[in-house]
């Protein structure tokens, strides 16, 4: 991870501001213990002791667009608590400037280096234990068989199947139209669209951003939490299953998915293509957030993933 001791650059709010906030809803913080952790696209994130030494996460948003997106993240917490096997954040503070909750144990699987770009593993990603195999499985499953009427109740965004098609297919349009997209790449993305055989019957609540950053494990390698659910509602299933491959690779997902199934996972037929044609259309989401956020810095990264020359 990742950490700065300039505060000043906390989107404009000093630590005493952020002490402040924190007060009005009772959380007796200490600017002093404050550590920073840049590696967030849509948000600042800050390590904290409060006045009873008692670790807290703070996370201050980087930007006006991403509010509605954390409404979205607040609904979908409140709604899981303690229907997963694994710990998810419980907010304590919900403040345009800031968000609060105690600290999840565990460690993530791997932190971020803004620098390299790359992942700074705390697990043997290439051979992953077994603990981890079984329980990022369970964990998703229950996920994934969560009740999607209770989720839609509760205010998450719901997209059935053909939704998600649609919607994708809007987004591949506007990724041509605005950025650009090569032809080969182009193409195979509209034969996975319109090829029914790649895709689930199903939706399902998703976390919607598994990356490594994102799952705790204990001293055991065993999974006990799930950060950062921004991107949540109930869509595409693959959208989880994918963030695993990219990061753990074939081999590894093919256990993940014997475990996920096992746990009571739904499966199809093409689905571990269906998750390999998602992650070739990933220049869609990373070409997206340059649209949105109206900052170039990943522009290269997006130009990269749509097939075009630098």
């Amino acid at each position: 991870m990742k950490e700065h001791t300039d505060s000043s650059k906390t989107a404009g709010i000093t630590p005493a501001e952020l002490a402040a906030i924190a007060r009005q809803f009772g959380l007796q913080l200490q600017p002093h213990t404050f550590t920073y952790n840049e590696t967030g696209l849509d948000f600042r994130v800050i390590q904290a002791l409060d006045a009873a030494q008692q670790p807290w996460i703070l996370r201050i948003p980087r930007r006006p667009d991403v509010l509605p997106r954390a409404e979205n993240e607040r609904k979908a917490l409140a709604f899981l608590q303690n229907k997963l096997p694994v710990a998810v954040p419980e907010w304590q503070i919900f403040d345009p400037k800031m968000i609060a909750y105690p600290r999840l144990a565990g460690t993530p699987v791997a932190n971020i280096d803004m620098e390299q770009r790359c992942y700074v593993w705390n697990l043997d990603h290439e051979n992953l234990p077994e603990a981890f195999i079984t329980s990022i499985g369970k964990a998703v499953a229950a996920l994934h068989t969560i009740n999607t009427s209770e989720a839609a109740e509760a205010g998450i965004k719901v997209q059935q199947p053909d939704q998600v098609r649609e919607n994708l297919s809007i987004q591949m349009q506007r990724i041509k139209r605005e950025l650009g997209v090569a032809e080969a790449l182009w193409q195979q993305w509209q034969t996975w669209l319109s090829d029914h055989s790649y895709w689930p019957a199903h939706s399902c609540l998703v976390h919607g951003d598994l990356q490594a950053a994102h799952i705790l494990t204990d001293e055991c390698y065993t999974v006990n939490g799930l950060l950062d659910w921004t991107e949540a509602e109930v869509s595409d299933p693959s959208i989880d299953l994918m963030a695993l491959l990219f990061a753990f690779g074939e081999r590894a997902i093919k256990n993940i998915l014997a475990a996920y199934s096992q746990a009571g996972g739904i499966t199809w037929p093409r689905m571990l293509e269906h998750m390999q044609q998602r992650q070739a259309a990933y220049g869609v989401s990373i070409g997206l957030f340059v649209l949105d956020s109206g900052t170039d810095d990943y522009l290269p990264m997006a130009r990269e993933a749509l097939g075009l020359s630098s």
